[in-house]
């Protein structure tokens, strides 16, 4: 079990149509924010199935594979970390969480970092200190930024909002929409769980917020409330 056999079954598995779509859809042209990246054209469950199927590949196999010009490559070698971090002791967990943030310039993708940064970044820091996530939010790579407010997700379910409004609220004035995004759907998170926490963050910086952010942030919330938000009257 190598990387190398991983993308080659991955490429049997490719098709070229699927790849045109998805490489429209991730922005993958001159100066878009997925500039370059590669499609082999496999949905996402079958994905799922490969990692799955290789679950045991090396820490060093699973990071050649991380570093694959193909998107997919990359999907499954992180699917295979969060399994690795998951099923890790302490030590190996310490050596997963360190192997993801030395490796982020190939987390290159919001589905990329969607599907790993809470289960390995976010899960890490839970019992630690959270000073790694405000070095992220600074970072001036778009990816490491959306790690540092994705992965407060894991805090999220457990009841711990600070950090990701502590996050949310550095990431305020960021320039790029995925950054709008992320924070505005964690936002929403804290919402769902308690939502006079969000209300309260919501009140105190709505109006500094980029529309994509309140918009998301809002998305829930009763249509009287939500059209005031919009409008500026809340």
């Amino acid at each position: 079990m190598t990387a190398r056999s991983i993308q080659h079954t991955l490429a049997a598995l490719g098709d070229a149509d699927k790849a045109a779509h998805l490489q429209r859809f991730f922005k993958t042209g001159p100066g878009e924010y997925g500039e370059g990246d590669l499609f082999r054209g496999i949905r996402v469950p079958v994905l799922r199935k490969v990692a799955r199927a290789n679950k045991a590949l090396p820490l060093g196999e699973t990071l050649q594979l991380l570093q694959s010009t193909h998107h997919e490559d990359r999907f499954v070698a992180l699917c295979i970390l969060v399994h690795a971090y998951q099923r890790g002791d302490e030590d190996q967990q310490h050596t997963v969480y360190n192997a993801y943030l030395a490796h982020t310039r190939w987390i290159s993708s919001w589905d990329l970092v969607d599907t790993s940064a809470h289960k390995i970044v976010g899960a890490h820091l839970w019992r630690r200190s959270r000073a790694p996530l405000y070095a992220l939010a600074a970072s001036e790579l778009l990816w490491e930024r959306r790690i540092a407010i994705v992965a407060t997700l894991h805090f999220i379910w457990k009841g711990d909002f600070a950090d990701t409004l502590g996050v949310a609220e550095k990431l305020l004035t960021d320039s790029h929409d995925l950054i709008h995004k992320a924070v505005g759907w964690m936002l929403r998170e804290v919402g769902k769980q308690q939502f006079d926490v969000q209300e309260a963050f919501m009140r105190q910086h709505y109006a500094a917020m980029p529309r994509t952010m309140l918009r998301y942030a809002i998305e829930r919330y009763p249509e009287a409330l939500r059209q005031a938000y919009l409008k500026g009257t809340a």
